[in-house]
């Protein structure tokens, strides 16, 4: 059981690495001759299945806690895999992976627990067989398990019919060992990590406007990269600061990439009084500390652009929500129900148990604000975001929070619960 807190929170943090950008550090590295080292990178489940498919394909890759050396022959020297490679319930690792592997001359198969064996996968399926890219998986290569048959791919030009970071990512991966010139076309502007990390690496990229496009000519080399704190994990401390009263949390050297920084567009417009301060920049990469206060809030309308910025975010927005002024209402979000879980319905599941009102509908909900939450049991449908947004509803519930189980929370943030238990002022406990 989570108790609420009943002293305000206080203290400094310093967020793990981005869960995005260490994935990618992983992939580009593998690819690249020559050692590269990786700091602050997030030592959680998923990034480790990024790693184990690439030392099974033979490259040497070394970690000492958040400190990573990767050491690669380059992307002509890696070897046919001699198992199936597991991806746990990695999307980004499975999706990301299929358009390199697609590129790659020999065979592979990929498998997922039970949770990613549900997500759909046409959505990078479909672009990369236009490239000639060769897949067969269930569902009419939709779902896993799957093998890939590596083949000579030649490039596309390819306009997104979903906004996706993750297929944009896949495609410019196949791109990279394909043919000829790869571009992607955006309606609206995702997260553009891959890019920055490509241009880092050599590759040759380029970037007008939505419209993005990589060729093969230039070989990747290494380097050295710093992994800013993930703005996705610091959303939980940002909203725990302004909603429990008194507090006053620091966020250290968060990530601040303005396709990720929606959630920090949404507390503003709600009301909400925090700053930036410390800004660096490395490798495209913005970073700096954020410091939010506890806050009288009210509600807004998110929607359009400004979703792809925070999808990740909305579970926690959702519950910030139930305690501002008047209504929030959150549209043009259908990606949530493809997530490790149907997010919108495991949303209103959770807030539902602890005692909150709102309304959902096919791509977003309605909450209503001023709520006062009982507490009680919950579930976590297994999914991180949703198992921290429980828990950092504890904080304000009347009765505490029970959730069923808190395993996933590894995936993205291996000591939550000792960060949560730091600005509450208590001593950590396993949790």
């Amino acid at each position: 059981m989570l108790s609420p807190t009943k002293e305000p929170l206080k203290g400094s943090i310093k967020i793990p690495g981005d869960k995005s950008i260490s994935h990618r550090s992983i992939i580009l590295a593998s690819l690249a001759k020559g050692t590269t080292k990786i700091s602050n990178f997030l030592n959680g489940e998923d990034c480790l299945r990024t790693i184990e498919a690439f030392r099974e394909m033979g490259v040497t890759i070394d970690i000492d806690q958040q400190e990573v050396e990767v050491q690669s022959l380059g992307v002509n020297e890696l070897k046919e895999p001699l198992v199936p490679l597991n991806f746990g319930n990695s999307g980004t690792t499975a999706r990301l992976m299929l358009g390199l592997l697609a590129g790659l001359p020999f065979f592979t198969t990929v498998y997922g627990d039970q949770y990613l064996s549900k997500r759909p996968m046409s959505r990078v399926v479909d672009p990369v067989q236009q490239m000639n890219g060769q897949f067969y998986g269930r569902q009419q290569n939709n779902l896993f398990p799957m093998g890939i048959v590596g083949s000579k791919l030649t490039g596309i030009h390819y306009e997104l019919p979903v906004k996706s970071a993750q297929v944009k990512s896949a495609i410019l991966l196949a791109g990279l060992l394909a043919e000829g010139k790869t571009t992607v076309v955006e309606s609206t502007q995702t997260r553009n990590h891959t890019e920055n990390m490509l241009r880092a690496f050599g590759a040759d990229i380029q970037i007008h406007q939505n419209e993005i496009t990589i060729t093969n000519r230039k070989p990747l080399t290494a380097q050295q990269i710093i992994v800013p704190g993930d703005i996705s994990s610091a959303a939980f401390f940002i909203v725990a600061g302004l909603i429990v009263p008194g507090s006053s949390i620091t966020l250290e050297k968060v990530g601040l990439n303005e396709t990720r920084t929606g959630l920090l567009d949404v507390i503003d417009q709600m009301g909400a009084t925090y700053s930036i301060n410390h800004i660096h920049t490395v490798a495209g990469e913005k970073y700096g500390d954020i410091t939010v206060e506890y806050s009288q809030l009210h509600g807004i309308e998110i929607k359009g652009d400004m979703i792809p910025r925070l999808i990740d975010e909305i579970p926690i927005i959702a519950l910030l929500a139930t305690q501002a002024k008047g209504e929030t209402v959150i549209s043009d979000a259908g990606e949530l129900r493809v997530k490790e879980t149907d997010r919108i319905a495991a949303v209103e599941d959770v807030l539902t148990s602890l005692g909150a009102t709102l309304q959902t509908f096919d791509d977003g909900m309605v909450i209503k604000g001023e709520q006062d939450l009982v507490g009680g049991s919950i579930k976590s449908y297994h999914d991180h975001r949703i198992a921290m947004m429980g828990s950092i509803a504890s904080l304000i519930t009347k009765n505490g929070v029970e959730i069923d189980s808190t395993d996933s929370i590894q995936i993205s943030y291996p000591n939550f619960f000792e960060h949560l238990n730091q600005v509450k002022g208590e001593e950590s406990t396993e949790s």
